[in-house]
């Protein structure tokens, strides 16, 4: 969806207001299960191994829905949209609210998913739609909107917390059902309207990119039970990379495809999406295994678990709101992606060295808070980039396909750690010294990605202009 701006709306800061609320509230619902995990584990019959699926069916859904949530965006609006998915979400929480079972939790965490994949690239349209005609602003905005995404991670940690500690697991998901209703009654009133465009949808191409990314997981997950050289992770993993491999066929033969393959050859699209990637593919397993070491080794409950990470949602906050726009505006956004990358990789290898008997002052908080500052600093220019390259006209698609890669790291890094702590002890319960020895592992990896990110990263992106909105965006909004 493209509009043009004639002038700036006066309720456009209480529209950003409810925009970033809405990238808070969906990264939120990837975290705050996690310091809820053991006691649905305890109640729903939930395996160590199999306890991240309460993770990856939100974010499989989440992240293999994106595209055809930015096409869907584009064809029939982001006003639109955006209602659409709250409504999804807060049905989707109840479900997961109300399960009893295994498989209705996990089908609720799904619905959950395939509504926050409408949410996000029609909150992304909307911003560019509010803001795009002027640089200073939008550049504030995109700050505002990096800084609820890492801050709505940290937080929902804290306020998982807080609910499992005086109320009941189910809550961890209820809270979403008031501010859906509350985001619902505002829209009409805040959000810029466009009329629809003619085009097609492509479900199957969103059927094979879901099924090949829920597929690939999968794999990874199981594949410590199954074993590596087996032939059931082999054919599952080759499954997944058929699925992926017919999504790519499908998208560079359909006339109006769910994602225009070509716009990957766009200058520096393709690599903020990878840096997109390997930073949540490092971030989203630092803090599920903090949880966990927080929780099974130094032995804290629900609500000091939550408040111990509360220090990193304040370094998010300052450096994305305060720091990162006025660094960025010095030293480009490649310069800040390497840096960023850089940081967190020497964070996840600090935590690395987590002790058995340690305490959280001394393994904790440093580690996490030299982690938190290099997330800050990676996540707006690589954010910023990757959606101010496509053209006006796609910003739905660029906001789909940077959302995706963000959820699609998410999902195979923590598959990938959560294999790696497997194997070295992570589903030992009651033994500190072999879960210790798991979650260290696993930080060891997180690390290798982020540092991956860095390299990669100063190999891949170009230098160029600073700013993260580029000037045919800055002269019209999609």
């Amino acid at each position: 969806m493209s509009v043009t701006p004639t002038q700036k709306d006066p309720r456009r800061w209480w529209a950003l207001a409810f925009i970033a609320m809405a990238q808070f509230m969906v990264i939120m619902d990837t975290s705050i299960i996690g310091v809820a995990l053991p006691e649905m584990q305890a109640d729903l019959g939930f395996t160590q191994g199999n306890l991240s699926w309460v993770f990856n069916a939100y974010v499989v859904a989440f992240g293999g829905l994106l595209l055809l949530g930015g096409r869907l965006s584009d064809l029939f609006g982001a006003r639109r949209m955006f209602a659409t998915g709250w409504a999804v979400l807060a049905v989707g929480s109840l479900a997961a609210g109300l399960a009893n079972e295994v498989w209705v939790e996990l089908a609720g965490r799904a619905v959950q998913g395939a509504g926050s994949a409408l949410i996000a690239p029609s909150a992304l349209t909307l911003l560019m739609m509010l803001f795009g005609s002027d640089p200073k602003e939008l550049t504030k905005a995109f700050a505002l909107y990096g800084a609820a995404a890492p801050a709505g991670g940290t937080a929902g940690v804290f306020l998982g917390g807080v609910i499992t500690e005086y109320t009941s697991w189910p809550w961890v998901f209820y809270v979403n059902i008031p501010v859906a209703v509350v985001t619902l009654l505002a829209i009409p009133r805040l959000m810029p309207a466009a009329p629809p465009r003619r085009g097609s949808i492509d479900l199957l191409g969103a059927l094979t990119v879901t099924a090949g990314l829920g597929t690939v997981v999968y794999a990874v997950v199981r594949a410590p039970e199954t074993g590596w050289s087996s032939a059931g992770t082999w054919l599952v993993l080759a499954a997944g990379a058929a699925l992926t491999g017919l999504f790519v066929a499908l998208q560079a033969t359909r006339r109006e495809p769910l994602m225009r393959l070509s716009i990957l050859r766009t200058p520096n699209l393709a690599a903020a999406n990878l840096a997109q990637l390997l930073l949540a593919g490092a971030w989203i397993p630092m803090w599920f295994f903090l949880n966990l070491y927080l929780q099974q080794v130094l032995g804290l409950g629900a609500f000091e678990s939550g408040a111990a990470l509360l220090p990193m949602t304040g370094a998010v906050m300052l450096m994305m709101i305060v720091l990162a726009p006025w660094f960025q505006s010095r030293f480009g956004p490649r310069t800040m992606i390497a840096v960023g990358m850089a940081a967190l990789a020497a964070g996840m290898l600090w935590l690395s060295l987590v002790r058995p008997d340690g305490s959280y002052w001394a393994d904790v908080l440093p580690a996490s808070l030299v982690a938190a500052i290099g997330m800050s600093l990676a996540f707006i220019p690589s954010l910023g980039t990757a959606i101010s390259s496509a053209r006006p006209e796609e910003g739905g698609l660029a906001s789909g396909i940077v959302n995706t890669s963000y959820q699609i790291g998410s999902a195979l890094g923590l598959a990938a750690m959560t294999a790696l702590a497997a194997s070295r002890g992570a589903d030992e319960l009651g033994d500190a010294a072999a879960l210790t020895d798991g979650f260290s592992a696993a930080f060891t990896g997180a690390g290798a990605i982020a540092a991956a990110g860095a390299v990669l990263t100063l190999v891949t992106l170009r230098t160029g202009r600073r700013s993260a909105a580029p000037e045919h965006e800055t002269a019209g909004s999609s």
